[in-house]
């Protein structure tokens, strides 16, 4: 069973955890912009395994990008709406890894002093 950031963010709430956290919506804020494209389009020379690899870069408000992809075995099931999403969405996940980083580090650095 999948969840999403939503639902995962309405339990945290709904269980009443008030501790410092990455939210939602503070990933949001962190987006300054979203670019994809299948790389058969992005890349040259064109090789015919480029049509099956959708890739997405999402830039931060600092400046820092984040590259994620997205690949179907069989050329068939290529979707670029599909691919859009599931790059966007992989290079969106390391922004959590990102910021619960420097969350952790903030809050090591408060009980140090």
């Amino acid at each position: 069973m999948s969840h999403n950031e939503h639902d995962i963010e309405a339990e945290i709430v709904s269980k009443g955890k008030t501790a410092p956290r990455i939210t939602p919506s503070h990933i949001d804020d962190t987006i300054s912009a979203e670019f994809w494209g299948r790389a058969s389009d992005l890349f040259r020379p064109h090789h015919p395994a480029l049509e099956c690899l959708t890739i997405g870069v999402i830039v931060l408000k600092n400046g820092f990008t984040l590259v994620g992809t997205s690949a179907c075995a069989s050329p068939e099931n290529f979707d670029a709406e599909i691919g859009q999403k599931i790059a966007l969405q992989n290079a969106r996940e390391q922004i959590w890894q990102l910021e619960g980083y420097h969350l952790r580090s903030r809050l090591h650095e408060e009980t140090e002093q």
